[in-house]
């Protein structure tokens, strides 16, 4: 498993605007920041918003940082509906 961006569904390519371009750059992963920003909780703008983010600031710190606060967010069951 890796860290990355989760995969969108086709038909969310239009409502994805200008950041589908940025995003789909990124190859996906199990958990990713928004994975442990909220997931659920999040509006699709947000998701947008987290997802480009790690596009545009992908690194090995914080891939490790989105590892270990998944474990943290799946044992509390944080932003899963």
């Amino acid at each position: 498993g890796r860290i990355g961006n989760r995969p969108y569904l086709p038909r969310e390519k239009e409502d994805m605007g200008l950041y589908y371009n940025t995003i789909v750059k990124t190859k996906p992963g199990l958990t990713g920041y928004w994975q442990v920003n909220g997931r659920s909780e999040t509006s699709f703008g947000e998701r947008l918003t987290l997802e480009q983010y790690y596009s545009r600031h992908a690194s090995l710190k914080l891939d490790l940082k989105i590892f270990f606060k998944t474990f943290k967010v799946v044992l509390l069951h944080k932003g899963s509906k």
